[in-house]
């Protein structure tokens, strides 16, 4: 697959400025999932080879042992990887997101949890998800979910959009400002950053499903069949960013959401959370948005985060604002379980590029049958066809050859 080098990147990312402009259930259950995970991370961690560890490895398997959700990986110029992911960040607790570094996407050392803050004072109290880190000239910006303070209704789901900063990739993260990037009303998550190659930013991020009914015929379906009196719905909005990430330019806008008729067999895989009986909502969540030639791809997570169904899609636009169209293809990653595999609920992912730079990786989060409901990393190859189509060879967990090195091995 060839590359054309954009004539200018504002920032490093998931496919680091390379070849492509970047993006750069029960709460209490999430909750608890992801509380142990930081923790637990104190030691380092790598997949399983075909060879042994004195040699180069040729082939890795997943999963690859590292016990994660949400990840999001910086590539930066000197070929380290950096990555983060949900867990730790309890009430009370001064630091939140652990961190990973590597030098071929398979080694993972943990860096400890690299967001700080002061407990009694922050904006942000808990519900720590989804952080991504972005270089941006001689600084390093987080862009993470979380609860907000500021609650006089006492809502259960109060999450808001925050920035934090640092110096280096592996932190300490401070926030930029103690209140919320912006507040658009509703609860939101899962924030994604892509940097076009005009210079300018565009923040995706998710409304949350709470207290959002929506009208649909599934939700009709679900009211005749009294399974459910009301479908909530989360839904994906965009909206530009300013450079120094202090605020938003203009009102955000929906980019995507679930359909809103049973008729399209291309978009049935969306309402399986409701249609399989697991739960009264519908996901649209954790974007993963870059820009290939003159064609904008927003990946999206649709189903029970929690749920074998929880599944990987994308939709293709000519402007970073949309309007956005779902490709026939989805979903371009789901469980494996009913073919005989053991991987369910792969989905919240995001894209880099392997050491030489020649090869798009998708890194993902989801459970195997010997982790169980442990949400680990995976990592499978993906591929934009001629024809603009785009691919993910996945899950596997059989032996893959590794990212390619080839560059490396020739230095």
């Amino acid at each position: 697959m060839q590359y054309t080098k954009p004539t200018r990147v504002a920032a490093s990312g998931p496919i680091g400025g390379v070849d492509v402009a970047l993006s750069a259930g029960s709460l209490a259950s999430r909750r608890q999932l992801l509380r142990g995970l930081g923790g637990a991370l104190t030691i380092p961690f790598c997949g399983r080879f075909s060879v042994g560890a004195e040699q180069p490895p040729e082939t890795y398997t997943n999963p690859i042992g590292v016990t994660i959700a949400d990840p999001y990986v910086l590539r930066e110029p000197d070929g380290t990887y950096f990555m983060y992911g949900s867990g730790g960040g309890d009430a009370g607790s001064p630091t939140a997101y652990p961190a990973f570094r590597s030098s071929d996407l398979i080694h993972w050392t943990s860096l400890g949890e690299v967001y700080h803050r002061k407990p009694s004072d922050a904006w942000c109290t808990d519900f720590f998800w989804a952080p991504e880190v972005y270089h941006v000239k001689d600084r390093y910006y987080m862009v993470f979910s979380a609860q907000w303070r500021n609650n006089p209704a006492n809502e259960k789901e109060n999450f808001r959009i925050g920035v934090a900063v640092a110096d280096k990739p592996e932190g300490p993260f401070r926030n930029l400002h103690n209140a919320p990037l912006f507040d658009p009303g509703y609860p939101a998550i899962d924030a994604d950053v892509l940097f076009d190659t005009d210079g300018r930013m565009f923040m995706f991020y998710s409304r949350c499903c709470y207290k959002h009914p929506v009208e649909s015929e599934l939700a009709a379906w679900a009211r005749k069949g009294k399974l459910y009196t009301e479908i909530e719905e989360s839904w994906i909005y965009g909206v530009e960013v300013k450079s120094d990430f202090s605020g938003t330019i203009g009102e955000p806008a929906m980019m995507l959401r679930p359909p809103l008729t049973l008729g399209d067999k291309g978009t049935a895989w969306e309402n399986l959370s409701v249609t399989t009986h697991e739960v009264n909502r519908r996901w649209t969540e954790g974007p993963c948005a870059f820009k290939r030639g003159g064609t904008y791809y927003l990946m999206y997570s649709a189903n029970h985060y929690l749920g074998e169904n929880y599944s990987l899609g994308y939709a293709t636009a000519r402007h970073p604002l949309g309007p956005y169209r779902k490709a026939v293809n989805n979903p371009v990653l789901r469980k494996d379980t009913d073919r005989g595999g053991v991987v369910s609920g792969p989905a919240h992912n995001c894209v880099t590029l392997s050491p030489d730079g020649t090869e798009m990786m998708c890194l993902y989060a989801g459970r195997t049958k010997p982790t169980g409901d442990r949400r680990v990393l995976l990592m499978d190859r993906m591929e934009i066809k001629q024809d603009g189509t785009l691919v993910v060879h996945g899950p596997t967990t059989t032996p893959q050859p590794v990212p390619s090195f080839r560059k490396s091995r020739k230095a």
